[in-house]
């Protein structure tokens, strides 16, 4: 059997369970489930090695110079330089979208979105009209950002399973010396290491919109990227500094065990040195140098709104250059210490964090964001309503935890 055929009878095995279910009006159950995840499993393997000697034959009888690299692929949608409101709106397409309105228990998805530039290709498949069955892209999708946040600041990785393990070195005990000729040398160990893992988390959410909104497809389009993408940033920037650990929330920053700690003296002149000495332990600590700084928006305008005896902001005047410059331009959002510095309420106010992030800590991303739409959802097609969901799954390993510091500012 080639493999257009196994890829055929796999799907077919998966549709019938899918049919039946559908035919008896009830959900699968957890064997149907496995059985129809392993055969769009086995699909996207074998999707894979037919488009691999597709490749093979194109290349082979390739002509250059009769070829338009602009050309949109056959069979597919072209999407590049979209974003994902746009990727989504013109993967499904307005056919999507009336068959959507039309039939009862219709699902509508779009392969996971990548923010390629304008000039990058990007050309999806027919999948994104399959009915209840989607399979998505594995890639890593950097999510819309209104401004820089602490996922910026930090490294960035993807994991194949769905945890990562690893391992905080122990404390040394002992320490080399100097000794007298023949004398005994003294002996050093470092302590027991700790093994640490951290699970992948989902960060999900929905809303609806009527039929007369989903016509509208620009809406649409600015419903994703505006409602749904910038609530995705803010939560998962919540999750990555302050997330408990427990249930289903990640392990943030500021509870991880392990990091260093500063304060501030009273009245608020000792703010800036703080941060300064924050950095300073870092260095001594673990060696690294500080890269970033998290801090609250009145922390901030605090600090940028500090002027001397003679009345000039040290960071610079609404109508100045920075202090004690000439002719130079005013930068509003100054950094600290020369320091990235990101300005955000996801950290309480009264309290910054300093740290080494890209060596300190990765955030993993599995299956980028998804985006799909359903009518489905709780009887809403005899509503005309129809439910879009957005999700991600997000795992954040802190390795050197003395790498960051929780500076707090005394009032």
């Amino acid at each position: 059997m080639d493999l257009k055929a196994q890829r055929a009878a796999a799907l077919k095995a998966a549709r019938d369970v899918v049919d039946l279910a559908r035919k008896e009006q009830r959900e699968l159950t957890d064997d149907e489930h496995t059985l129809v995840e392993s055969k769009m499993d086995e699909v996207g393997t074998l999707d894979k090695q037919i488009k691999g000697q597709a490749l093979v034959k194109s290349v082979l009888s390739l002509d250059s110079a009769d070829q338009d690299p602009d050309d949109d692929q056959p069979g597919g949608v072209q999407t590049k330089g979209l974003s994902l409101g746009e990727h989504f709106a013109k993967s499904v397409g307005e056919d999507g979208f009336a068959r959507l309105k039309a039939q009862s228990g219709f699902t509508v998805a779009a392969p996971a979105w990548s923010a390629k530039a304008a000039t990058d290709p990007q050309v999806t498949t027919g999948a994104a009209l399959s009915p209840l069955l989607t399979e998505y892209d594995r890639n890593i999708v950097p999510g819309y950002r209104p401004r820089p946040v602490v996922a910026d600041l930090l490294g960035s990785g993807t994991l194949a399973g769905n945890a990562v393990t690893y391992f905080l070195e122990g404390s040394l005990e002992g320490d080399l010396a100097t000794v007298a000729e023949g004398a005994a040398k003294p002996q050093f160990h470092q302590g027991d290491p700790t093994q640490v893992t951290d699970a992948l988390r989902k960060i999900a959410g929905w809303f609806d919109v009527s039929d007369e909104m989903v016509e509208d497809l620009p809406f649409l389009v600015s419903e994703i990227n505006q409602r749904g993408l910038y609530r995705l940033a803010m939560v998962e920037e919540q999750q990555l500094l302050n997330g408990s650990g427990a249930g289903n929330n990640v392990r943030g920053l500021l509870n991880r065990s392990g990091i260093q700690t500063e304060v501030s003296a009273a009245g608020g002149d000792d703010d800036a040195d703080a941060l300064f000495r924050a950095m300073t332990k870092i260095m001594t600590a673990t060696g690294l140098g500080a890269d970033g700084i998290i801090i609250n928006p009145t922390d901030y305008q605090r600090l940028r709104l500090r002027r001397d005896a003679n009345q000039q902001y040290y960071g610079g005047g609404f109508f100045q250059p920075q202090y004690g410059e000439l002719g130079q331009s005013l930068a509003l959002n100054q950094p600290i210490w020369g320091m990235r510095t990101i300005v955000t309420q996801a950290v309480a106010a009264g309290t910054a964090v300093v740290g080494a992030f890209q060596q300190a800590a990765t955030v993993y991303r599995k299956g980028g964001v998804r985006v799909e739409s359903t009518n489905s959802d709780q009887g809403k097609f005899t509503s005309n309503i129809i439910t879009t969901r957005i999700e991600e799954r997000i795992a954040l390993a802190v390795r050197w935890p003395s790498a960051i510091v929780e500076v707090t500012f005394t009032a």
